[in-house]
């Protein structure tokens, strides 16, 4: 980040959570997600699609640009001329864990707290904290590892 922002991976990692909700709330878990709802196939018709997944990737990308800011705040060191340096330790790995800790510290007590208001059953808490933790992780993997 020292030359400026590259916008490309927020870009890039803003369509993560629309490809893992895809798969998540689709194949892997849709039957139990709808279950914990009392939804059929049938609830979820209609609606504006363009005005949701929209709206989704709109708010992705700010999310992506939140993880991004974080983990670029949190990789600053000095250097030998006393620079601020950014930066410095750009993995996947590493990325994910910032990631993980920002859906465990942040989107996890604000999606969880909103759920039990909502009277949410438990297992619709669970399946969304899962998606959740799992979307930050690998945003927060692909955004370190790309910068």
């Amino acid at each position: 980040m020292e030359n400026g922002i590259n916008w490309l991976p927020m870009v890039v990692a803003a369509f993560i959570p629309l490809v893992i909700g895809a798969i998540y709330y689709g194949p892997v878990l849709g039957k139990a997600w709808m279950n914990s709802l009392g939804f059929t196939k049938e609830d979820l018709k209609g609606g504006n699609m363009i005005v949701i997944y929209g709206t989704s990737l709109v708010l992705a990308f700010f999310l992506a640009m939140a993880i991004n800011f974080n983990i670029e705040l949190n990789h600053k060191e000095v250097n030998d001329a006393g620079e601020l340096v950014y930066g410095s330790f750009h993995t996947f790995k590493h990325g994910s864990l910032h990631g993980f800790f920002g859906g465990l510290f942040i989107a996890i007590p604000v999606l969880v707290t909103n759920s039990l208001f909502q009277k949410n059953s438990w297992k619709n808490i669970m399946i969304n904290v899962g998606y959740w933790l799992l979307t930050f992780t690998l945003m927060g993997g692909l955004l370190d590892a790309w910068n």
